[in-house]
């Protein structure tokens, strides 16, 4: 499949086995506990079907002018691959393995902002590359110190939008039928902010450890009762 731009002629195809992907380190420690935090959520809650793909720092390709094109996004949410797991090991090409990402987000871990470049000229910069080539509905900045969160939702006009938050400070994924939000707390010793989801109703989607602990203060409550009512509870 081949589309055009105003810059680049675009193909979308597989990543040669024998490319050298950059050996690059995360950027900053916070970013797989983040990425892990949203993925798990929504696998518990039972929004990732059985052919939906999440990624975390994990190669996108595109190939512009006969030049291959990787941006690997802080996180990242496929709906649907029409190819095996096993066929995207190493990247994943939009069009020829599935769909166009729902959502890319960027964990803003650098000076050089270079979640906002709309550098056109090869490479391109990531916002250009969201935004004009892969065209993501939903671009996603987030500064994990301060909690800031920045939603961008590409419009007719084909550009990023700021949206604004609601009265809880949230933002409605209409795709997802599900709000995205800032959460403060704890999990896995790390404390500070995190992205969570919540559903229509306001509910917040639990992680595992939570539901845990939900269930142990529920055992506690029965055995409580029980006790109250004088039978011992079986251990």
């Amino acid at each position: 499949m081949t589309t055009l731009t105003q810059y680049y002629q675009i193909t979308w195809e597989k990543l040669p086995d024998d490319y050298k992907l950059p050996d690059d380190p995360v950027d900053n420690i916070n970013q797989p506990a983040l990425a892990a935090a949203l993925t798990e959520s929504l696998q518990l809650a039972g929004k990732i079907s059985a052919n939906a793909l999440t990624t975390t720092n994990y190669g996108i390709c595109a190939t512009l002018n006969n030049k291959m094109v990787i941006k690997a996004p802080d996180w990242a949410f496929i709906p649907k691959i029409n190819v095996t797991r096993e066929k995207v090991t190493r990247s994943y090409t939009p069009q020829l393995e599935g769909d166009i990402p729902l959502i890319v987000m960027e964990f803003i871990s650098d000076t050089q902002e270079t979640e906002y470049s709309i550098k056109a000229t090869y490479p391109p910069g990531k916002w250009f590359f969201y935004e004009r080539i892969l065209k993501v509905p939903n671009y996603i900045i987030f500064e994990p110190d301060s909690g800031s969160i920045e939603m961008y939702r590409l419009q007719n006009t084909e550009q990023y939008i700021l949206q604004e938050p609601d009265e809880n400070q949230r933002y409605w994924i209409a795709e997802m039928n599900l709000y995205l939000g800032v959460w403060q707390g704890t999990r896995e010793n790390r404390i500070g902010k995190w992205l969570r989801w919540w559903d229509e109703q306001g509910n917040l989607l639990p992680w595992g450890s939570e539901l845990a602990q939900q269930e142990r203060q529920r055992a506690e409550r029965l055995a409580a009762q029980l006790r109250a009512a004088g039978i011992e509870p079986e251990v």
